[in-house]
């Protein structure tokens, strides 16, 4: 009997020892950076791997696969080595491991799927799922040339945000180039522009008939300062001869006429006036 009870305890007390010097491994997705991640642009993604306090784990081997939506730069992987820490009574050891990596320029909004690989050097690899959340917050543009005056030379730029993102802090500038010589700024900071609404830019330039390029420089929903490049033409029949400009001569002509008539009214009459008074 007491053979017996010394045997009990002797196997419970082996598999408490087990127990306590078993290697048992946790990964959680620490942090990403910048949340939402955004299609075509870089995230940096801190994953923490805890139960590193047994002698058991030895040597880790931890690997981020690569795969929709995640891409690496060329040369490099996601396989990293380290070893585990010496047990320490009462102390939960961790191990921080960052990447950065590119997020596919094709990425859906939402959350897209993950998947790292861990291994001590006793068991199978262990794999796990998590999620990089992602939105498109760029903005996109339509930009036209509302119009020219040929006299004022005032070439008045309409910019329309074609995307679902509202913009801060818009900008339009016209680069150094050949169909267009800016006087004066080249850089107009138009403000805030919501969704599928349009705003207005006025430059004094001369024109030539071609490409024109414009870039627009905009702060998105992320506070992340972008640039996009547009490419427009520029007609120069468009702003000649038109009807509009007619009228509005012939308004100013009318106006000039009568204030002519006036004048001349009055300097007769004055005239008269003071001949009358001599005689």
């Amino acid at each position: 009997m007491k053979k017996g009870v010394v045997l009990l305890f002797l196997v419970v007390f082996a598999v408490t020892i087990v127990s306590a010097e078993s290697c048992d491994l946790t990964v959680s997705l620490l942090n990403q950076n910048p949340y939402p991640a955004v299609p075509g642009d870089y995230v940096k993604l801190v994953f923490q791997v805890s139960g590193l306090a047994s002698s058991e784990c030895g040597a880790i081997n931890f690997e981020l696969l690569e795969g929709y939506p995640i891409q690496f730069n060329p040369g490099t992987d996601g396989k990293i080595t380290f070893s585990g820490i010496d047990y320490i009574r009462n102390f939960q050891s961790t191990f921080q491991i960052p990447y950065e990596v590119r997020i596919d320029a094709d990425a859906l909004d939402g959350a897209n799927p993950i998947e790292i690989s861990v291994q001590n050097k006793n068991d199978a690899p262990l794999l796990k799922t998590f999620n990089v959340e992602v939105d498109d917050v760029r903005a996109d543009f339509e930009v036209y040339v509302k119009d020219y005056d040929f006299k004022t030379r005032e070439l008045t730029l309409e910019v329309l945000n074609i995307k679902e993102s509202d913009v801060e802090a818009l900008t339009i500038s016209i680069p150094q180039q050949t169909n267009i010589i800016v006087k004066g700024a080249n850089r107009i900071v138009v403000g805030d522009l919501d969704s599928n609404e349009y705003t207005t830019a006025d430059f004094e330039a001369t024109m030539r008939d071609g490409d024109l390029t414009i870039e627009l420089t905009y702060s998105d929903t992320i506070n992340v300062r972008r640039s996009v490049i547009k490419t427009i033409s520029f007609d120069s029949t468009y702003f000649t001869e038109r009807i509009a400009d007619q009228k509005t001569t012939s308004k100013w002509t009318y106006i000039f006429g009568i204030v002519a008539v006036i004048l001349i009214g009055w300097w007769i009459i004055r005239k008269f006036t003071k001949k009358k008074k001599r005689h």
